[in-house]
């Protein structure tokens, strides 16, 4: 069976946040605009490997950009989680929000465990005041958008084996 290009596009961009947040923490909003827009137009020309409809694709984004915004406000998530959860929103639509957050925070949980026992740290670091939530080192947290395009992305392929879409 052939691979869709709507998995092709989605596979890179995701790839390409992945990259980009591991190595900066940071997601350029170009790549998230870049990712609505082609989540958007994938889903309108019934290319999305998701199987989603332009209107779920936008049900998607609004609600993966809500879900997470309060995180954000309280500093215990970026900007560029946000940006990224909405857009992945748009890709796989509001069903699937709720599967990526929770494996994408199970994997964080286990990096920040790692880092903490690397490190030789004690728990209360995770809790500084004035501090962001996570750091060690010069890292700040963990690479959350990067987490949640993997997440993304093994959705994916466990849709494509088991005989759906992608």
């Amino acid at each position: 069976m052939p691979i869709a290009p709507g998995a092709i596009v989605f596979t890179a961009w995701a790839a390409a946040v992945a990259i980009w947040d591991c190595r900066t923490r940071r997601v350029p909003n170009a790549l998230a605009v870049v990712g609505l827009a082609v989540a958007s137009a994938c889903s309108l020309m019934r290319m999305s490997p998701f199987g989603i409809t332009a209107v779920q694709a936008a049900q998607g984004a609004a609600l993966g950009f809500l879900a997470v915004l309060p995180f954000f406000l309280m500093r215990v998530m970026g900007a560029a989680d946000v940006k990224v959860f909405a857009v992945l929103g748009a890709w796989c639509g509001v069903r699937a929000l709720i599967d990526l957050w929770c494996m994408a925070s199970i994997a964080a949980a286990l990096h920040a465990v790692t880092l903490l026992v690397a490190a030789r740290m004690p728990m209360s670091a995770l809790w500084r005041r004035g501090q962001p939530t996570f750091t060690v080192g010069t890292r700040r947290g963990a690479p959350y958008a990067a987490l949640l395009v993997a997440a993304a992305g093994l959705l994916m392929v466990g849709r494509r084996l088991a005989g759906g879409h992608a």
